[in-house]
């Protein structure tokens, strides 16, 4: 199993490479803002071939380099249509002020092949099975990719920017809703299992459990991830 990271751009957003090994097709998860030499790089070191883009949300440090990953390479892009706008124009995702400050002048279109992702899909690419799970708060269209376990393996869980190591995603940008980040971290986050590794959108890779134990905003919902003592 070949998972290649790397944080992209002034964002430092994390890219994953995702291919069952070397010689085989991959997947591209997040690629952000300069990741295509990243991506390349991987692509060439490991003799990989792309079948698809996925994105954990609309966020321009999370898609950057979407369209040209997927032009190089024709492949089709996969994300949840309530972001699929922000491909386009990405201001949407920031306060107008601050998005014409960043952004003001650059255009940017979507890729060719854009498909939707819905929530409980499993998407079947590069020989892995992808479970998608719609998870809302960060943006209205955030989205986890699970992929399961096997003997050699622990589960893995791309967070976005759902969950990181020891907080969670903002939620006040514009489609942020924090009493629905916390819905979705009742729901997708704490019925996995504790060796399950995170992989999130910035910062280190943890795990459910460590997260479970000692993540304060994970603390303050576990009583609600299963029945209560006496019950």
């Amino acid at each position: 199993m070949i998972i290649a990271g790397f944080p992209a751009g002034s964002f430092g957003t994390n890219c994953y490479v995702v291919a069952p090994d070397a010689g085989e097709e991959c997947v591209i998860v997040d690629p952000g803002q300069d990741a295509f030499d990243g991506v390349q790089e991987i692509i060439r070191e490991n003799r990989l071939r792309p079948v698809a883009v996925l994105l954990t949300h609309g966020h321009l440090d999370h898609m950057w380099s979407v369209v040209p990953v997927c032009d190089e390479h024709k492949v089709p892009a996969w994300i949840h249509p309530d972001d699929r706008d922000m491909l386009a124009d990405p201001i949407k995702g920031f306060s107008r002020v601050a998005g014409q400050q960043l952004f003001g002048g650059m255009t940017f279109t979507e890729p060719d092949d854009v498909r939707e992702l819905t929530d409980g899909a499993t998407l079947d690419l590069a020989g892995l099975e992808f479970t998608v799970r719609h998870a809302p708060g960060h943006t209205g269209g955030s989205v986890t990719f699970g992929t399961g376990a096997d003997a050699d393996i622990p589960p893995v869980l791309y967070s976005g920017d759902l969950l990181f190591a020891g907080s969670i995603g903002r939620t006040d940008l514009p489609g942020g809703d924090h009493a629905q980040m916390l819905k979705s971290l009742t729901r997708v986050v704490l019925p996995l299992p504790d060796e399950t590794v995170v992989l999130s959108g910035h910062g280190p890779q943890t795990t459910i459990g460590r997260e479970r134990a000692t993540n304060p905003y994970l603390q303050e919902l576990a009583p609600q991830a299963g029945p209560r003592r006496g019950m």
